[in-house]
């Protein structure tokens, strides 16, 4: 890669490569605050929103990819490392066979609750107790389709920034804003929300085509197995069934979600 700064590193035994795959562990994430993503598509679309990759892992058959020399170049300006390094150390860090041409570690960002502004868009979703990090990955992908603005995670989330939840976004994770509240936190705030609130619930009578969705609203969505608690339920202005007219009594989080989030955003768009 002409005019590209990097070194090539071939030992599994290496600082560097330990670290990224460490990264795998959420207790790792934690404490270095950093996070692995795989693939040219997904780093990408973190240069598209001006974020480089801390480190810049590639295979030699990568060298000469537009997209790859993109992110070397941003990686370089922003005083990251760039590391060519063999098949076997991006299948060790990835975890699989055939692994990507590329991976990086990017800085994990989350965003304070009360720096949200509502008003700049109609659709929000906040997300109580989600458990399985491919809902929560398809969640925040649905919502960057749907112009949403961000993401509230309520009570103990799994990690958006696992190697499976980024990974679902296929890069929205770094177009979405993440937003970590407890329970109480997240109440509190609540009061002062300008729009309306929604929530879903099993045993609601309005159909969620039916609801009343003020500017801008906050869908919320309960956990996988157990749908909205009854604190959650109550601070919602409307609560809505989607209806199931199948044999099956219940949906998909991301899939449920992703209707609520239609249904509003076709609403108030």
């Amino acid at each position: 890669m002409v005019g590209v700064n990097f070194r090539q590193v071939t030992s599994l035994s290496n600082e560097t490569v330990k670290a990224a795959r460490a990264l795998h562990m959420r207790k790792a994430r934690e404490e270095t605050g950093q996070f692995l993503a795989e693939g040219l598509k997904i780093i990408t679309e973190a240069v598209d929103q001006g974020v480089a990759p801390e480190v810049l892992m590639f295979g030699r058959a990568a060298a000469d990819h537009p997209l790859l020399i993109r992110a070397a170049e941003a990686t370089n300006a922003a005083g990251g490392e760039v590391i060519e390094v063999t098949p076997e150390i991006l299948e060790k860090i990835a975890r699989r066979d055939n692994a990507q041409p590329a991976l990086a570690i990017f800085r994990q960002h989350f965003v304070p609750l009360d720096s949200l502004t509502p008003q700049s868009s109609p659709c929000w979703v906040a997300l109580d107790r989600v458990r399985d990090p491919g809902n929560l990955g398809t969640v925040v992908r649905t919502v960057d389709a749907a112009g949403g603005g961000g993401v509230i995670l309520v009570g103990d989330c799994c990690d958006p920034y696992s190697v499976e939840g980024v990974r679902a976004t296929m890069g929205s994770i770094f177009a979405v804003p993440l937003v970590r509240a407890s329970v109480a936190e997240f109440i509190g705030w609540r009061e002062s929300w300008p729009g309306s609130v929604v929530g879903t619930l099993l045993t609601a009578t309005i159909s969620h085509h039916n609801a009343d969705y003020q500017n801008p609203t906050l869908i919320l969505m309960g956990n996988e197995a157990q749908g909205l608690p009854p604190e959650l339920a109550a601070v919602c202005d409307v609560n809505v069934k989607i209806p199931m007219r199948g044999r099956a009594d219940s949906l998909n989080l991301s899939v449920a979600t992703g209707i609520m989030i239609y249904a509003v955003t076709d609403r108030l768009y």
